[in-house]
Order: C-alpha cells, then sequence, then structure tokens
C-alpha cells in the first residue's frame, strides 16, 4: 500500500522485522477471500458470485451484495493496476438500474422478503478492488455522478490483508446534504423550535467534518454516515434530544446514564451498538471523541 510499511515486532529480542507487501497470484484469489468475508470488510452483504446479465448483455458482474442501508453493490476485481475497472463497473452498474426486478428477486432468496422490500435505489454503489489506481483513475471517478470506491488492497506475509480506500465519491450527495438539512430544519422546528434544528445541524457538520471520505445516506427512518461502512446513524429528532447510533465498542466505553448506553442485541434503527443521547450542544461536544472514535473504527 502506498507509503506504508508493516513490522512483526519481537518482543524477545527487541527486534523489527519487515513484513513485505504482494499481490495475489490471480485475481480470484482476491474476490475469493472478499467475499468469504464481506460484511466484516466492507460492510455488504454478499449476494452472488460472478453473476451472469444475461446473453444480451454478455457480462458476468465480479461479486453483488447489499449494503447497510439497503443499497445495492457491485464489486469489481483487478489483481493489478487496470484501467478498464471502473468504466466495466459503470457498465455493470447501468444494467443493474435497468434489471431492478431481478436484483430485487436476488435479495428475496439470500436475505428474505422484508430485505427486498428495502432495497435503496436512490444510493447504488461500486466498489473497485485493485493493486492500485492511477491519478487518472481518481479523477475520473470525480466526475461521475454515481457512488464510487477505489480500495486498494495488499496482501502482507501468509495471514495479513490491508485494504486502503484511494478515493470515494458519493453521486448526488451534495444535492442530497443541501435537502436534507431543509427536512431537518422543519422537523425540528415543529418539534421543539430552533434549538433542536441548531442541534441537529451541529451534529451533521461534526460527522461529515471527520473526514473527506465521508457520504451520508438518507433512508426514512434514519441518516447514515459511511466511510466504505457505516460508522454513525442519526434518527430523526425526538421532543428533547437527538439519538445517534455509533460502531463503536461499547465494551470499551465508559457508559454515562443518559448520555450514552449499550444496545447491543436491541431492536433500533439504523446500525451500531453504543447510543448516544444528545440534548445540548455541549452534548455534542462531550460526543466528539466517541464521534472519531466510530468513524476509525469504519
Amino acid at each position: 500500500m502506498s507509503g506504508l510499511k508493516l513490522f512483526r515486532t519481537d518482543t524477545t529480542n527487541s527486534g523489527v522485522t519487515e513484513v513485505a507487501p504482494r499481490l495475489a497470484e490471480v485475481e480470484a484469489d482476491v474476490q475469493r477471500l472478499v467475499e468469504a468475508h464481506m460484511e466484516t470488510l466492507l460492510g455488504v452483504r454478499f449476494l452472488a458470485s460472478e453473476y451472469s446479465t444475461g446473453p444480451v448483455h454478455g457480462g458476468r458482474i465480479d461479486s453483488l451484495g447489499l449494503d447497510e442501508n439497503g443499497s445495492p453493490v457491485i464489486v469489481e476485481y483487478k489483481r493489478g493496476v487496470d484501467a478498464g475497472v471502473i468504466n466495466q463497473g459503470l457498465f455493470y452498474s447501468a444494467w443493474l438500474m435497468d434489471h431492478r426486478a431481478d436484483f430485487e428477486h436476488l435479495v428475496r432468496d439470500r436475505l428474505g422478503v422484508m430485505a427486498a422490500s428495502q432495497v435503496l435505489w436512490s444510493g447504488p454503489r461500486l466498489i473497485c478492488i485493485a493493486g492500485d489506481f492511477t491519478r487518472y483513475d481518481v479523477h475520473a471517478v470525480r466526475e461521475h455522478r454515481r457512488s464510487i470506491d477505489l480500495v486498494r488492497y495488499r496482501l502482507f506475509g501468509s495471514d495479513l490483508l490491508g485494504l486502503e480506500t484511494v478515493a470515494s465519491v458519493s453521486g448526488g450527495m451534495q444535492v442530497v446534504r443541501r435537502a436534507c438539512r431543509r427536512v431537518v430544519a422543519r422537523v425540528a422546528a415543529d418539534v421543539q423550535g430552533g434549538a433542536m434544528m441548531e442541534l441537529a445541524n451541529a451534529v451533521d457538520e461534526a460527522l461529515l467534518g471527520l473526514g473527506d471520505g465521508v457520504n451520508r445516506v438518507e433512508r426514512k427512518q434514519y441518516r447514515a454516515y459511511q466511510r466504505q461502512r457505516n460508522f454513525a446513524c442519526l434518527c430523526p429528532p425526538q421532543r428533547t434530544k437527538l439519538l445517534v447510533y455509533l460502531k463503536a465498542d461499547p465494551k470499551h466505553v465508559d457508559l454515562v446514564p443518559g448520555f450514552t448506553r449499550d444496545v447491543s442485541g436491541l431492536g433500533h434503527h439504523g446500525t451500531g451498538d453504543l447510543e448516544v443521547q444528545l440534548r445540548t450542544s455541549r452534548d455534542v461536544e462531550r460526543a466528539q471523541d466517541l464521534f472519531r472514535a466510530s468513524y476509525a473504527a469504519a
């Protein structure tokens, strides 16, 4: 990976040994590894491998999946650098948007009727995983109005895998952000006037400001913030508080009654096991370290 070196530490002899990075022998090795652990690595539930697009279209999608927010995901792999990986993925993305019923049927077969009924067609994603990308690739994804992630991989030794997001673009997200801020403001004004509006905007700014690669996905029940996978979900304002769910591990957090709560195994909208309750701007400041920890974990 660019600029990254990995070392094994020998505490006995106080020495270190560099673990040399390498590419996979063949593209299929990367594909098998990611598909076997797709939810852990990408936050995407695996649906199908080498999915045929039919005799007319004449193609095979490397991997199909569904992310945490219900967005369809296409994953394309290349062993090294390949200028065609983005165009190939966009080719399949166009096919997918024209064959929504086929995809929903696949989701129904693999994940059930409920998951199929909640597919978020406003936010389909393309993830390209390759040995490397050129500066032209990074520029190209920024010119497309699609949600595209470029992910560089490296293998270290016999049992280590590294993934690095080189570029992440969410199609149409700037428009969504502006529109949704007005929605949040209107709902907050109906509930508790300007206080809830300002609080919701403060949380939005804080989460979006954690990094350049933060995308936001709007669902009816919550708003998700993600970098590859969700790290925070903001629910619509209640009368006196906002609820944010984070991917931070509750076991590693000093829980404070009325502020943080372990919701592992409890039903709630969005994703994450740590619930943060925000009532004032001071609560938002108190939550900053938790926001950063969840962002880093994602």
